[in-house]
């Protein structure tokens, strides 16, 4: 099946390639990490979790096994045909609406926030805003201070695979185009985005221009936020 590259994007390797260059094969094989447990601290017990950008469901299933509902929602069709025991959509996260349909919690996980084209990042916000329900909350996941500049890094997962964060290239008005690659015993993938980073000041002004404000920081460095529409 041919993919619409989303401009400034690319990924390589066996298997279908999404249009922001995520090969589906490499998020079917990423643990979960420790994302569910912080989420699940910072909600309410059995809550609704509308999850933007779920992929494969690396963070739906286990959430599903803590007891939450979710409606995943994400633009690949091949990463959403992985996810079982969750209702699915499949739609670009800034041109989702589901009128009058609310949430308990918001999720936008996997630096989402940070896409390089600030409309597309003010659409995400919006898409937030405008599904959390009365008293409800949205958790984002930020990128570390250091992703942009400690360049080249790598992390070997105990599974046995290497993350590696090859460049980090400026490609104007603040965004830089990454360059990703994942090597498993088996084969290589790489994808290439682009990021802008954001500073807390500019996180926190994108997120009132939405209509959102920061509740609580739920990690030391500052990476996973709980925010709830501004009263």
């Amino acid at each position: 099946m041919t993919v619409d590259m989303r401009e400034g994007y690319e990924g390589t390797g066996r298997g279908a390639i999404t249009p922001d260059g995520c090969a589906v094969e490499v998020y079917a094989r990423l643990p979960a990490g420790p994302e569910p447990d912080i989420i699940a601290a910072a909600v309410p017990a059995g809550a609704h979790i509308l999850e933007l950008g779920s992929g494969v469901g690396r963070m739906t299933h286990p959430l599903l096994e803590r007891g939450f509902t979710v409606t995943a929602v994400d633009e690949s069709a091949q990463m959403l045909a992985r996810i079982r025991g969750a209702r699915t959509i499949c739609r670009p996260i800034e041109e989702l609406d589901l009128g009058a349909e609310k949430f308990d919690v918001v999720l936008l996980a996997s630096f989402l926030v940070h896409a390089g084209d600030e409309t597309v990042r003010r659409g995400l916000l919006r898409t937030c805003a405008r599904h959390v329900a009365e008293g409800g909350s949205v958790l984002i996941q930020r990128e570390g201070e250091d992703y942009h500049t400690d360049v080249p890094r790598e992390r070997v997962d105990p599974s046995g695979f290497t993350v590696r964060i090859a460049s980090v290239r400026p490609v104007g008005d603040g965004v830089d185009s990454v360059h990703v690659e994942y090597t498993f015993p088996d084969g290589t993938w790489t994808q290439t985005f682009l990021a802008r980073p954001l500073s807390r000041e500019q996180f926190e002004a994108a997120l009132a221009e939405a209509g959102l404000e920061v509740d609580e920081y739920l990690t030391p460095d500052g990476t996973w936020v709980r925010a709830v529409p501004v009263a």
